[in-house]
């Protein structure tokens, strides 16, 4: 490189320098039963709280194909022909991260093959979610747009 096209970084923003980080979860409802799946995460961030299976999207993965491959790793299996309905798109507040969350519908309820990520599950009704939430989920079920998705997605699913 020659050395008179460098130019110092010295006042110049290095926005384009961050990476935007992207992660989702699903929101898998057994259409048997009405109930939807909880997990309990263990370790790390937000230990000790329920919350849903997924995670960071990694790099050169759309959102689809880091879904389907969060719920491999985090129950043991994929879903067949899984319709995802988007249901929320939450970004920070520095939009440095976003999370998409997605409803699934299963026919009926299944026993995961939790990963070391997780100790433990629960199918319960929503309105009956496990506690403590982790706070995406509390902020999720609190805003009434979210709600009334789910809702719809539960009746057409």
């Amino acid at each position: 490189m020659d050395q008179g096209s460098r130019r110092p970084l010295r006042g110049r923003s290095l926005e384009f320098r961050s990476k935007l980080t992207q992660g989702v979860g699903a929101l898998i409802y057994a259409k048997d039963t009405g109930r939807y799946l909880f997990l309990l995460r263990q370790g790390g961030s937000w230990a000790a709280t329920w919350a849903l299976p997924g995670g960071k999207v990694d790099s050169g993965e759309t959102v689809v194909t880091g879904l389907a491959r969060e719920i491999e790793e985090e129950l043991g299996g994929r879903i067949r022909d899984p319709k995802l309905i988007p249901i929320e798109r939450y970004t920070s507040s520095d939009h440095k991260f976003v999370y998409h969350t997605f409803f699934v519908a299963v026919e009926r309820e299944f026993m995961p093959v939790l990963n070391d990520e997780h100790s433990g599950y629960a199918w319960l009704p929503l309105q009956f979610a496990p506690k403590p939430l982790h706070p995406g989920i509390v902020r999720t079920v609190a805003e009434q747009d979210i709600m009334a998705k789910i809702r719809v997605a539960e009746s057409v699913s």
